[in-house]
């Protein structure tokens, strides 16, 4: 398959053609020059052949992380087959733009000249200044008002070799990303976290209807478990700003793919990157890095709001923390939100090589104190940045996923519930015998049981923490939340 990057200057519009060649709205685009700052890849079908796209951060000079991000965009260039070079129809050409136009030439490859933003039949008039350009591929067009890009699709169309030909699907408009107020994080984290006080860890207490389709469809209505996509699995690196999620990722990528700096929120838009380990497929998912409302400056917005939905994708979550760092009240709420979205997860203390290593067990004590609604995540405790004991994730993810996809048999869950309850019987609830009846599991990723008994209501939030533990150690659930959802016989 063909790779094609979009490269070019800040702000010239190469997020929104990447986003016009994909057909859907995927990276963010914005008038706040250098919002893409990572390489963002996908594959789109141009005309009937199928081609990777490559959308790249701009060639700006700078500080260190626009150092960075245009070394990146660079590299992606050189790795590509075809190249797209996106300058602003607006301005005058750039003196810098015809150095590097002419260096991309000089590698042997196809090199389009995209002159973006000539919106109307008057601003042709400019095409003519990009012809000291010295190339006969020059294309003006205007992505946000699709105007003139046939051409341009036809050319790239014309590089790509007929053994690429496939049948196109059907096409999704662009949407530009329009501005929208910041949240407060207060509230937002709020929305999303669903927290029992009185509880070590988080109870889900599912209450939607489900179908008539079960084991026992007879005399309840829960839906079966579902196991497909059991070796895809697809985990968000989140955190907040500055703890190493983006070199993390290189870490277990083993390349650099992610953009690392000094700055905080150097990553804006999500990057997933999956790879094949064992067997399974590891779909890792770059997350920005989240802060408190006070602090998040223009474009991270759009950040949060893209976290969220990956998130809410996702099956597994890294959580990652700055064990050189005191923890942060922060911390805690962006634990929140990977387990009000019933992850799969790991505690991942980073940059364990510059942390006072004689607190070991006062740092994983004050972890487990911080973070008692995830008690069943493991912690593992490393360094991106030296790749020390990065290798030992891999395997500690696969492990994860299977307890996460695991089905465990209805008579040995029934078997752990009948034990619970000679140990310690169901309280009376004003006078009334609660009674369980017997218990199944009818979905995974994450394990959902169901309790059928007579009175639902009257399950108690500390009874069923007793029947959480006791399932604990009887199966291996380290690393999964496990729900719950109470109801009686035959109800709908």
């Amino acid at each position: 398959m063909k790779k094609i990057a979009i490269i070019g200057r800040p702000n010239v519009g190469k997020s929104s053609l990447f986003n016009r060649l994909v057909k859907k709205r995927d990276a963010i685009t914005s008038d706040i020059a250098g919002t893409t700052r990572d390489i963002k890849r996908r594959n789109a079908i141009i005309i009937n052949k199928q081609v990777e796209l490559l959308d790249t951060g701009g060639l700006d000079k700078g500080c260190e992380l626009f150092e960075k991000i245009k070394e990146m965009s660079l590299k992606a260039a050189y790795m590509a087959d075809i190249i797209l070079y996106v300058v602003d129809g607006k301005s005058i050409p750039e003196e810098e733009d015809k150095k590097l136009f002419y260096e991309l030439q000089n590698l042997g490859k196809d090199v389009a000249l995209v002159v973006n933003k000539i919106d109307n039949d008057k601003m042709k008039d400019n095409l003519w200044d990009f012809y000291e350009f010295g190339t006969d591929a020059i294309f003006g067009i205007s992505v946000s008002h699709n105007r003139n890009t046939v051409e341009l699709l036809e050319w790239i169309a014309s590089k790509v070799p007929d053994s690429d030909i496939v049948k196109e699907e059907g096409e999704e408009d662009d949407i530009r990303v329009v501005e929208e107020d910041a949240i407060d994080d207060d509230e937002f984290f709020a929305q999303h976290s669903h927290e029992d006080q009185d509880s070590d860890e988080y109870i889900y207490w599912d209450e939607e209807e489900v179908e008539d389709d079960s084991i026992f469809a007879n005399n309840d209505l829960i839906k079966e478990y579902d196991e497909d996509d059991v070796n895809h699995i697809k985990i968000a690196i989140i955190g907040r700003t500055n703890v190493g999620k983006s070199s993390l990722l290189n870490a277990l990528l083993g390349e650099e793919r992610s953009v690392v700096s000094s700055v905080a929120g150097t990553t804006i838009d999500p990057i997933d990157e999956t790879v094949d380990y064992k067997g399974k497929q590891l779909t890792f998912v770059d997350t920005a890095g989240l802060r408190r409302r006070g602090k998040i400056l223009g474009i991270e917005k759009y950040a949060l709001m893209r976290t969220t939905e990956m998130l809410e994708n996702s099956n597994m979550a890294l959580i990652v923390l700055d064990a050189s760092e005191p923890f942060l009240d922060l911390d805690e709420k962006i634990a929140g939100l990977v387990d009000s979205n019933r992850l799969a997860s790991i505690i991942v203390l980073n940059k364990w090589d510059i942390s006072k290593r004689d607190e070991h067990d006062k740092i994983i004590r004050e972890v487990r104190d911080r973070f008692k609604f995830l008690a069943y995540a493991p912690i593992i405790t490393l360094s991106a940045k030296s790749h020390q004991r990065v290798d030992k994730l891999h395997d500690m993810i696969l492990e994860i996923n299977e307890n996460y996809s695991q089905r465990i048999p209805t008579s040995k869950i029934n078997e752990v519930i009948e034990k619970a309850l000679r140990r310690h019987t169901l309280p009376s609830v004003s006078g009334q015998v609660i009674r369980i009846y017997y218990a199944t599991q009818y979905e995974t990723r994450p394990p959902k049981i169901a309790i059928i008994m007579n009175k639902p209501s009257g399950l108690h939030f500390t009874y069923r923490r007793y029947l959480t533990n006791k399932l604990r150690e009887a199966f291996n659930f380290t690393g999964t939340p496990l729900l719950f959802k109470a109801k009686k016989k035959g109800e709908k």
